[in-house]
């Protein structure tokens, strides 16, 4: 299987050749798109027109994803129109990016994202590299987690296995966030044990049960969640599910991509995705993991009109 360092390696080289693909990967990594999606999902209710903006995979670091850029990000964002923005985890670099650039300290990227401004409220779920930036939460196995701390410092609510019911135009509906499901990583501290003959390497903070749980009604609901490998588990109770975490493949060659952190491979990699009946939208997200490049993989905010046609 290709790696992520001969990926890199590629790239570079091909710069290096005068090819141009290593400075074409580089300008894509700081570019921006809106992503746009509009659906009903089965059972939606009539006249609840819904828009959400999806907010993803940051990686906070200098100079790839600055205080400068998560600013800019945010006003754009704002200027969407959404009823609701939620942010789907990832917000710290990632140890292994730190070998390109700097971390952004919690309070500053949490303190620019205090300035999205959404009616119907900011929602957060954490990301496994909002976990593994602790060596205290991975000694420990549990949170709190400083990365949750700052956003709710922030005033931004952390959704773990929990839900909130809100209403537009008289209309209810749920946003529910699920724990994430890379939240300790087992092999690092060696705690891992067979399971049914199978060594796991992660421990989740997710609960599904629990945070379907805390729905009391039949309104619509919205799950949010980091790591789309749970979407087979996710009832047909749920509308949408949305989900980041795999940056849309990071490196996309002729839209392929050869690496996809998911146990199920492609299947989950990105966009708009139905299964018996339930819909699961992934985003490529907006930041770098492992190292600092996209290609194919354009950083996005994702917009989400449910119950009407995209507008304006």
């Amino acid at each position: 299987m290709l790696s992520r360092r001969h990926l890199l390696a590629g790239i570079v080289g091909a710069g290096g050749a005068g090819v141009g693909l290593g400075g074409y990967a580089l300008a894509e990594s700081f570019g921006l798109k809106i992503a746009r999606y509009a659906l009903t999902p089965p059972r939606w209710p009539n006249g609840l027109n819904l828009r959400l903006a999806i907010v993803t995979d940051l990686h906070a670091c200098d100079p790839w994803m600055s205080v400068a850029r998560i600013e800019q990000i945010v006003a754009i964002t704002n200027s969407l129109n959404a009823d609701a923005i939620l942010l789907l985890g990832d917000f710290v670099s990632g140890r292994s990016i730190e070998r390109f650039a700097t971390p952004v300290p919690h309070r500053d990227w949490a303190s620019a994202l205090s300035g999205l401004r959404a009616p119907h409220g900011v929602h957060a779920v954490l990301g496994n590299h909002d976990w593994w930036d602790s060596y205290a939460v991975q000694k420990r196995g549990h949170g709190p987690t400083p990365a949750g701390e700052a956003l709710q410092a922030a005033g931004i609510p952390v959704y773990e296995n929990d839900a909130v019911r809100l209403s537009k135009s008289g209309k209810p509906f749920w946003i529910a966030g699920l724990g994430d499901q890379w939240a300790v990583y087992l092999e690092r501290h060696r705690k891992a044990r067979a399971v049914n003959g199978v060594v796991p390497r992660y421990a989740g903070a997710d609960d599904l049960p629990k945070a379907m749980a805390a729905i009391t009604d039949d309104a619509p609901v919205i799950l949010m969640l980091h790591e789309p490998d749970i979407f087979p588990q996710v009832p047909d109770r749920v509308s949408l599910t949305v989900a980041g975490h795999t940056h849309g493949g990071q490196i996309r060659v002729f839209g392929y991509a050869p690496i996809v952190p998911s146990r199920f491979g492609r299947r989950y990699a990105y966009g708009h995705i139905v299964e018996d009946g339930r819909h699961l939208i992934v985003s490529a997200g907006l930041g770098c993991s492992k190292f600092p490049l996209r290609l194919g993989a354009e950083p996005e905010i994702t917009l989400i009109d449910l119950g009407a046609a995209a507008q304006a």
